[in-house]
């Protein structure tokens, strides 16, 4: 790894939960080797071990190891221990050192669940965490649990208090359609596009009646835009269209308008797709503080679809999320955070591989297992 600020730089002064001076092996070389295990496939604390075991000679590069390499009973130990707020607040710093987000990026918050983290005996839920991801980046900026007893209408102002997203369009799924949530991005600078759905109460509904009354009188003296999007994929012919309105009239027909900081368009989104013998149609609608721009407003929308097509997906199929069973402690929350970082290292390599490939190129090959850790 590189000579300053490498990813020991990040994790190197965290707070060691283990009794002071009973420790054989250093806190910044559990976190490492964790790290790069998780990089070359490793999906469990019985994996991490046989790969440090694997890769001694070559860890002893740049990591201490005075004692060796942990046992798997350790790495399960000191992780399940291991402060899970403080852990995550270090990746979101790690990723403001090293990452850059552009202007104008959409970034998509939405919540997943870790299906196998439960623990039914001890009545333990299953690990929910609400992420953000940066759709054109392709990186995860950062993630929050979602408390048990709560949901996430409160792990969402939690997870945007810690990050940058000044001169960003945020785009948030219907929960997540808050008066609260629209003041905090306003104030961070940020725009946002946010869901409707029955949550909101009168919103919704008074919504779609604005938009069906528009249609009728085919947008007649009202100020608005139009865009519309046509592919053809896997078999089936899809089309997205999107109407975006600013007219004031609308916003004072449309009730609770004031308690919506920088509201300044409503959007109707369509998406048909046709398939040989039928045509499946659903419309959504949302509230932005974006100017009635179609074209815009239309790709925020497309963009939020990654954090499921792309992100959500990675984690089931690359890295078998839903299928780990880990459950004590905060150990499901912080193997959360190495997959995280391995995904976000994995994707910012140039490499034309798929992150599958990468990850077996990484776990074959010392050199390019370096590389990765060395972007920095």
């Amino acid at each position: 790894m590189g000579e300053e600020r490498d990813l020991r730089f990040y994790f190197e002064d965290m707070a060691d939960p283990r009794v002071l001076g009973r420790c054989d092996h250093k806190l910044v070389d559990i976190i490492i080797i964790g790290i790069c295990a998780v990089l070359c496939g490793a999906e469990g604390w019985e994996e991490i071990e046989q790969f440090g075991q694997s890769k001694e000679e070559w860890l002893r590069q740049f990591l201490e190891l005075e004692c060796g390499i942990p046992s798997h009973d350790t790495f399960r130990r000191v992780f399940s221990l291991l402060d899970a707020q403080a852990f995550q607040e270090r990746f979101v710093r790690w990723v403001e050192g090293v990452f850059t987000v552009t202007r104008g990026q959409v970034i998509a918050i939405d919540g997943k669940t870790a299906r196998r983290s439960y623990d039914k005996r001890d009545g333990k839920g299953a690990l929910h965490l609400v992420s953000a991801w940066a759709s054109e980046s392709g990186i995860l900026l950062g993630q929050r649990k979602v408390d048990e007893k709560s949901n996430e209408i409160t792990a969402i102002p939690a997870l945007l208090e810690h990050l940058y997203v000044a001169g960003c369009i945020v785009t948030i799924d219907a929960m997540g359609c808050q008066t609260e949530i629209a003041r905090t991005l306003i104030e961070q600078k940020a725009d946002y596009v946010l869901a409707l759905k029955g949550n909101q109460g009168q919103l919704h509904e008074d919504v779609q009646e604005w938009f069906a009354w528009a249609q009728q009188t085919a947008f007649k003296q009202m100020p608005h835009s139009f865009w519309q999007t046509t592919n053809k994929a896997h078999g089936r012919i899809e089309i997205r269209r999107c109407w975006a309105l600013s007219d004031p009239q609308a916003f004072e027909v449309i009730r609770h308008h004031d308690g919506w900081a920088g509201l300044r368009s409503i959007v109707m989104v369509q998406r048909e797709r046709r398939f040989d013998d039928h045509t499946q149609t659903e419309t959504a609608y949302f509230i932005s503080s974006l100017p009635a721009d179609a074209q815009l407003l239309l790709h925020a929308v497309r963009a939020h679809w990654s954090i499921e097509n792309t992100f959500h997906w990675t984690l089931d199929v690359t890295f078998r999320e839903d299928n780990a069973r880990l459950r004590t402690g905060d150990s499901a929350e912080n193997f959360a955070v190495l997959r995280h970082i391995a995904l976000n290292l994995l994707k910012r390599h140039p490499a034309k591989l798929s992150l599958k490939r990468k990850r077996f190129k990484a776990a074959l090959d010392d050199a390019f297992l370096f590389e990765l850790l060395s972007q920095v």
